[in-house]
């Protein structure tokens, strides 16, 4: 009798096991054998700076409404290395021994990165790259076109410049961090559009910083002339407002600037004519990609009907990747980019300080 009704009561824990896992939809999702629920579907968030403004304001925010849509259980841990990539490995570490199962990573330096990102996987956490290609075995990437990037930066450039595009004109160059894979491949997009152009008289990184980027303006400055300068190159929006602010220090006007991200203040620097251009990369679409790969991820699903094309790493690994296509934006064009994607309002953009510019804009 009482082996009877310990089978009977094996038996129901299965059924009751059974049905509780049927109902998640998610069977063999932790195959770590961890017994907490969120743990077996938290997936984990790392982004690689708190300076640069799109990744506190948007990804995060668009990623995890992302997840949370696709799976209601899921459980979204963020983290910010604020720059620091030793404190990103510690990060994901400190992810994995929480029982994280899938971690998405824009990573501060992708090649610092790639031990981290091993350990992870061989302790059977999927990871997806984010943004930036990390080095390692990640499962899958998403980002743009950052080739395509550069060469709408290095178009517009020229495009600004008209006439004086000429291949003496002296155009500066300021590329993002050689740190960030993506800033190699905008500095080769924008090669591609400009050389043989004009000159590229001067070429530094800033780094990704505001004052790494007035620092190497203000030495271009010196070593070719205030006014030998055509044109300024600059991989993103917050090195260009650095520039921006050399520039006008200078006494340096009406010269083309470009930028990247479509930030708020490189919106109203492009209305107020003292920065001809950015690339809009939505970053919606990014953060929705990421959140669908990494659920899939997350419940086993394939990726390749999500990741259509393939990349090889600085590490030499063929990496699933989807790429979305970046948008230049000028002042011609911002009502129909980022104000049609209700990134920004018109009075989020035309402050008081820029009040006059946007009305000659047509913003007004």
């Amino acid at each position: 009798m009482n082996a009877t009704m310990r089978r009977v009561v094996i038996g129901a824990t299965a059924v009751s096991m059974a049905l509780s896992i049927a109902a998640c939809g998610k069977a063999g999702d932790d195959d770590s054998g961890s017994s907490s629920k969120s743990d077996s579907k938290s997936i984990g968030l790392l982004l690689p700076d708190s300076v640069t403004a799109r990744y506190e304001k948007f990804d995060k925010p668009l990623f995890e409404a992302k997840v949370k849509e696709l799976c209601s259980d899921c459980d979204v841990q963020y983290a910010n290395a604020a720059a620091d990539p030793a404190k990103q490995a510690q990060q994901m570490s400190s992810m994995v021994t929480k029982g994280v199962k899938v971690i998405v990573v824009s990573a501060q330096d992708s090649a610092a990165i790639k031990s981290s990102i091993k350990s992870a996987v061989d302790k059977g956490v999927k990871v997806v790259a984010y943004d930036r290609l990390a080095q390692g075995p990640v499962s899958a990437y998403v980002s743009f076109d950052n080739v395509k990037v550069g060469e709408l930066q290095g178009q517009a450039l020229l495009d600004a410049l008209g006439p004086k595009a000429t291949p003496t004109a002296n155009v500066v160059m300021i590329n993002g961090d050689d740190a960030d894979p993506n800033a190699g491949q905008f500095k080769e997009g924008a090669h591609k559009a400009l050389d043989g152009k004009v000159k590229i008289a001067y070429e530094q990184s800033g780094l990704w910083k505001d004052t790494v980027a007035a620092q190497k303006m203000s030495a271009a400055i010196t070593q070719l002339g205030a006014k030998k300068i055509a044109g300024v190159y600059a991989a993103n929006d917050g090195m260009a407002g650095g520039i921006a602010n050399t520039l006008k220090g200078a006494k340096i006007s009406g010269i083309p600037l470009t930028g990247q991200d479509a930030e708020l203040a490189g919106i109203q620097r492009i209305v107020a004519g003292t920065q001809s251009s950015t690339v809009y990369k939505a970053f919606k679409p990014e953060a929705d990609a990421a959140a669908q790969l990494a659920v899939n991820l997350l419940e086993g699903k394939d990726v390749k009907s999500l990741a259509t094309t393939e990349l090889t790493s600085g590490s030499g690994d063929k990496v699933p990747s989807q790429l979305l296509t970046p948008v230049s934006v000028t002042k011609a064009n911002i009502k129909d980019t980022v104000i049609a994607d209700k990134l920004y309002t018109v009075e989020e953009i035309c402050t008081a300080e820029f009040a006059a510019a946007c009305k000659a804009a047509g913003l007004q």
